[in-house]
């Protein structure tokens, strides 16, 4: 049976994609913790980070540090936070989104009804982070 991820990666389901590569795709989090929070995910359907094969791991990996220095980027955070859970769907994702503080790791400050307009408007905005970092090959319209 299909994870939820990968309706999402086949367009069965909408997301908010500010990555898509033959490995790897990247779509902005239902609940955030903060503006940005996106979601990088294999297209690979492997449910534990540790089963996965080291290729595909490390392409997760990678293109989690390229959000994440986009997401530093463009929304004046001081770092990118990052975390790898799994819990909630069984399909491994790397959670990436603008930090300023330990603070923003909690998962009870997720913001459960985000506003539609703004989360197009922060994948809008990270989408033209990752152009203007020269990844506009891996970045779709929208």
């Amino acid at each position: 049976m299909s994870s939820i991820f990968t309706k999402i990666i086949n367009g069965e389901i909408p997301g908010r994609f500010v990555w898509r590569d033959e490995d790897v795709v990247a779509f902005l989090t239902m609940g955030p913790l903060a503006d940005g929070h996106t979601l990088v995910v294999p297209v690979e359907e492997v449910d534990r980070w540790t089963d996965a094969r080291p290729e595909v791991l490390s392409r997760t990996m990678e293109v989690a540090r390229k959000i994440g220095a986009a997401q530093v980027d463009v929304f004046g955070s001081a770092r990118a936070g990052l975390l790898i859970a799994g819990y909630e769907v069984h399909h491994m994702h790397v959670h990436v989104w603008p930090s300023n503080s330990m603070a923003d790791y909690d998962f009870g400050s997720v913001d459960q009804n985000p506003d539609p307009a703004q989360l197009d408007a922060n994948a809008e905005k990270l989408r033209e982070g990752l152009r203007a970092a020269g990844h506009s090959g891996n970045v779709p319209e929208s």
